[in-house]
């Protein structure tokens, strides 16, 4: 639901009249929501749960990060409320989707990792280009989700008569 949020009510009902990128970002966005639902709701392969792991642990930190330690460096960087990047825009929910994604019970696709990865890419720019400093935590969550995502490929089962 969140990345459908993002392809409609962010990037075409606002950022579009600031940014001609942002027709893209919302097909990008929409790609996101559509894995998700394919993934998870009719093919029934994600499955999440806390088992106390490392990815777990990397988990809660970038959930935590991305509801409480984004919205207040954004308020200690001058951003106020409600010009300030907060959850339910890119970045903030690429953070809590690459954290929810660390619950992830193996074996799971690979392919709801993208999305939120590729947005690592483009939203850490922002950090650079407009100093929006607290999107460097994109570089680090990208390095979590890289891991998350090679852990899903350590874990599936040989099938007989796979090559």
């Amino acid at each position: 639901m969140l990345w459908g949020w993002l392809a409609f009510a962010y990037h075409l009902a606002f950022f579009a009249r600031i940014n001609p990128l942002a027709y893209g970002f919302s097909a990008l966005s929409l790609a996101g929501a559509f894995v998700f639902l394919w993934q998870g709701v009719y093919r029934r392969k994600l499955h999440f749960r806390w088992t106390g792991g490392a990815r777990n642990i990397a988990g809660i930190a970038l959930v935590v990060f991305s509801l409480v330690v984004y919205p207040a460096w954004s308020w200690f960087a001058g951003h106020a409320y409600p010009a300030m990047p907060t959850f339910g825009l890119p970045c903030p929910t690429t953070l809590f989707t690459i954290g929810v994604l660390g619950f992830l019970v193996p074996p799971y696709p690979r392919s709801p990792f993208i999305v939120p990865l590729l947005w690592c890419l483009v939203g850490s720019q922002a950090a650079f280009l407009f100093g929006v400093t607290q999107d460097l935590s994109l570089i680090v969550a990208c390095a979590f989700g890289i891991a998350f995502l090679v852990a899903a490929g350590g874990r599936h089962r040989h099938r007989p008569g796979a090559a």
